[in-house]
């Protein structure tokens, strides 16, 4: 019985399946377009979903819910480099320079939208607050983030930003949020009839996230350069990492007496990073400076597998609780 507790769900068995199916048989050229035409186009369906289902009353509540949002972001920009510059014995001891400059890089990040959005939805928790906050942090992190790499790093060299990413996360993801809100008033009652919808959408699109992410890693060589030994040294840093973040961030949620579901989303969307933003960013903040920027985006793809795998098992076990007053006012909030 006690081991049944702790088999992996069948949504956390499709997950490792698909990075076994994105290491044998990654996606590349034609066929990897094709399916981040797919990705976004899930993820546009994803938030408009989300934003038909949501009534006006909890956008307002989520938006001014400032207590999480600034929970959230001393979550991404200042605990996670803090915990950074913690491990630095740790990392000198098992990494390569560039590797453990790689794990203060994914501390500097901001935190990932989509997947923060549909794990605080599995879980049951306040989404609407965790539509807000996480792309506040995507938009907040486009300065942020260039600045925490230079204290961190000791870069003094100039460092640009685009407004590249802003547009981005409008057009991919406030914008559909938007117009599935004006549209509530005509599929609103569908939508809440068909909440299983919504839970497939969720994890399909995490999926395919997973599938198209490190199907990237591996054609850029990811096991043909890395020694198994790198590999194994960055894991357990990167998990390290993830343990202090969210045992940190969940303790300090229930000592600000936060509700459970605002809990769940101060907890999925403080606890991860971004790789989406964070490719593009190491290519433009490590461009001539440093020759291994393999290695040093390597600790954020392992980080953003490992916090889906973590996540997918935390907020299974959140939505679990399904008569535990969490559950109830999720019910209400919709």
């Amino acid at each position: 019985m006690s081991l049944q507790r702790f088999r992996p769900d069948n949504f956390t068995l499709t997950l490792l399946a698909t990075v076994i199916l994105a290491s044998l048989l990654p996606c590349r050229g034609e066929a990897a377009r094709v399916f981040d035409w797919i990705t976004d186009a899930a993820i546009a369906l994803l938030f408009f979903l989300h934003g038909a289902k949501l009534p006006r009353a909890a956008i307002v509540q989520g938006i001014a819910h400032w207590r999480l949002h600034l929970t959230v972001l001393a979550s991404t920009f200042v605990l996670f480099p803090l915990f950074g510059l913690a491990l630095q014995p740790i990392g000198h001891a098992l990494l390569t320079p560039e590797l453990y400059l790689g794990v203060l890089f994914v501390c500097a990040l901001p935190s990932t939208v989509q997947s923060s959005i549909a794990f605080t939805s599995i879980a049951g928790g306040n989404v609407s607050a965790a539509v807000v906050s996480a792309s506040m942090s995507n938009l907040i992190g486009i300065v942020l983030t260039p600045l925490l790499v230079g204290a961190l790093l000791a870069s003094h060299g100039e460092i640009g930003t685009s407004w590249r990413g802003v547009l981005d996360i409008v057009l991919q993801l406030l914008l559909p949020f938007v117009l599935g809100h004006l549209a509530r008033r005509w599929i609103g009652g569908f939508v809440d009839r068909h909440k299983p919808l919504l839970g497939f959408t969720d994890q399909g699109t995490i999926l395919l996230v997973v599938y198209t992410a490190f199907s990237a890693a591996v054609v850029e060589g990811l096991w043909r350069n890395t020694p198994v030994s790198a590999l194994l040294c960055t894991l357990a840093v990167c998990a390290l990492l993830l343990a202090l973040v969210m045992t940190t961030i969940r303790w300090s949620a229930r000592q600000l007496g936060f509700r459970r579901k605002d809990e769940i989303a101060i907890v999925f969307c403080g606890s991860k990073k971004s790789m989406a933003s964070g490719i593009p960013m190491a290519r433009i903040l490590f461009a001539g400076q440093l020759g291994g920027l393999g290695a040093l985006v390597l600790p954020l793809m392992i980080f953003h597998q490992l916090q889906l795998m973590v996540c997918a098992v935390v907020a299974r076990r959140y939505a679990a609780q399904g008569d535990h007053p969490i559950a109830q006012d999720s019910r209400e909030a919709d």
